[in-house]
């Protein structure tokens, strides 16, 4: 006997458990047949998550390897970066992942059933790629003082050392992490669920605390620069970007979407 799985272009993402039950007149029988796992399909023309180009499927779905921008704006140096989305065990990390989320933990019925729709997965993964909120997070962020006693951030190349070690520490997160490392994990674990992903990297790059959109700066009467506000401009940022539709928003915001797994402040 064969069997078509047909599955909708909305269907829920994961582990699925496969059961043949034959019913005969009054007797029910049932068979375990395994496990699949249904993902995101960029190939999928129903899915929020479909990319008509074939080229863009290739780089932003199946590429493997990549280069991050880092240095500032005079100097811009180029890091490669290996994803390994496909690599051994990755795909059970990064389903565990979603399991480990404060959403799955406060009602794990609500965050399952929402596992269809990649905004919501990508705002999940954003928060379980750091470890700042206690959410059994994949990296601690560090960006100040001495590293010896763990790895500094500058010696990452890649994202499959750092899940596996995440997993072989019982999922606690890995320390360090900054901007370039939260991306390049976010990037292997959303395309590794079938969100076509890319890192952007941003120079002289403003940060705005009090969110009036503007770098405020403070002197007094003869010129001489005020500590007083708390916005800045760094030499770089490095997030992420991922490709859906957003019924929820209109058509005219389809496209690439912004997601930043560094965690800078608390947001909602």
């Amino acid at each position: 006997m064969n069997f078509t799985i047909s599955s909708p272009a909305n269907a829920v993402i994961g582990r699925y458990n496969l059961i043949l039950q034959v019913t005969s007149g009054n007797k029910i029988s049932s068979r375990f047949l395994g496990q699949f796992v249904l993902l995101f399909n960029p190939w999928c023309p129903g899915d929020d998550v479909y990319m008509a180009n074939e080229n863009e499927r290739q780089e932003y779905v199946l590429n493997e390897n990549g280069i991050i921008f880092v240095g500032n704006a005079k100097y811009i140096e180029a890091r490669g970066w290996y994803y390994g989305q496909f690599q051994d065990h990755l795909l059970n990390i990064c389903l565990t992942m979603l399991d480990l989320s404060l959403y799955y933990r406060q009602d794990p019925a609500i965050d399952v059933s929402r596992r269809g729709d990649p905004k919501y997965v990508g705002r999940v993964i954003s928060s379980m790629i750091n470890g700042n909120d206690n959410d059994n997070g994949v990296l601690l962020g560090k960006w100040q003082g001495s590293f010896h006693s763990h790895e500094n951030p500058s010696r990452w190349d890649g994202s499959v050392v750092i899940l596996q070690k995440w997993r072989e520490d019982n999922y606690k997160p890995v320390q360090y992490g900054q901007c370039w490392v939260f991306a390049g994990v976010m990037c292997t674990v959303l395309r590794c669920l079938g969100i076509p992903t890319r890192l952007v990297s941003n120079f002289n790059s403003a940060h705005d605390v009090d969110r009036n959109l503007s770098i405020d700066k403070y002197y007094d009467s003869s010129g001489k620069s005020l500590n007083i506000g708390k916005d800045s401009t760094w030499d770089y940022h490095v997030w992420n970007e991922s490709w859906f539709i957003r019924p929820d928003l209109g058509t005219s915001y389809n496209g690439w979407q912004v997601l930043d797994a560094t965690p800078q402040e608390q947001s909602k």
